[in-house]
């Protein structure tokens, strides 16, 4: 059969069909396009403000300790919940230091996302073996003050959008202030103003190196080991963190400029 002719009736909707019905779209379904369009502007820009405004005032608590307080509502546990934010200036400088050589050592430097712990966890992965943690301080910041626990993709989209957000509009000093403050570092104890009162009873203006390392160690499994009785296993963690903090240069190793590529310092 040859081609259909300009006036071959047949062929005409071929050419028509389609475009007639995108300019005669249901008015119903352009309008839920458009309030889908705008839904999605408007939370984008919301999530840009908050970030913005958190820069300057303190969370007053974040997404999982939320979490956290509903599930203690519906499984009837008896856990004491403790938060107290402290500004950074009233916090020891080794607590800081702790966390960054046992949690993120390339904080000061990254914007947000460690690439080459990414690639590691994902070879791991590729190899059949265990997985390790790629998340940084940052993201950790991103999941535990805005979002949810879970590995669905939705999540990981959503703590890497904030991830973006939080490099971009905190300097590092707020991001690991932020941290400090909201990270659990017991069953029910938020941050380490609590952490000070609850397990050493003095402020945390007078954590001591050990001190500030016992509670980084904690941190995979705040739950399950505990700073002031530490297990065999946060015992030895403590004294590699401490090692670490050391090689790095203590507490002023945050205030470093990044190093230079191609370059050996």
């Amino acid at each position: 059969m040859g081609p259909r002719g300009r006036g071959d009736k047949p062929g005409a909707p071929l050419y028509c069909a389609i475009p007639r019905q995108c300019a005669a779209m249901n008015p119903t379904l352009r309008r839920m396009f458009r309030i889908l369009a705008l839904l999605v502007v408007g939370w984008l820009a919301l999530s840009c403000w908050v970030v913005i405004v958190l820069r300057f005032v303190p969370p007053w608590t974040s997404a999982m300790m939320m979490e956290r307080r509903v599930e203690l509502l519906f499984d009837g546990e008896n856990v004491d919940f403790r938060h107290r934010w402290v500004p950074w200036n009233e916090v020891s400088p080794h607590v800081g230091i702790a966390m960054v050589a046992g949690e993120d050592q390339k904080f000061p430097f990254h914007h947000g996302f460690d690439v080459d712990a990414i690639q590691d966890a994902i070879d791991a992965a590729d190899e059949g073996r265990r997985l390790r943690g790629a998340s940084t301080i940052s993201q950790q910041v991103a999941k535990n003050l805005f979002l949810w626990n879970g590995r669905s993709f939705v999540r990981k989209g959503l703590e890497a959008w904030y991830t973006v957000l939080i490099e971009t509009f905190w300097p590092k000093r707020r991001i690991l202030e932020v941290y400090m403050n909201i990270v659990e570092l017991g069953d029910g104890v938020y941050g380490v103003g609590a952490a000070s009162d609850a397990f050493f009873h003095e402020p945390p203006s007078r954590i001591g190196a050990a001190q500030a390392a016992r509670l980084a160690a904690v941190l995979p499994n705040p739950r399950r080991f505990h700073a002031d009785q530490p297990s065999a296993y946060v015992q030895r963690r403590t004294a590699w963190i401490l090692q670490q903090m050391g090689q790095l240069g203590g507490p002023g190793y945050l205030d470093r400029p990044a190093p230079v590529r191609g370059r050996t310092r």
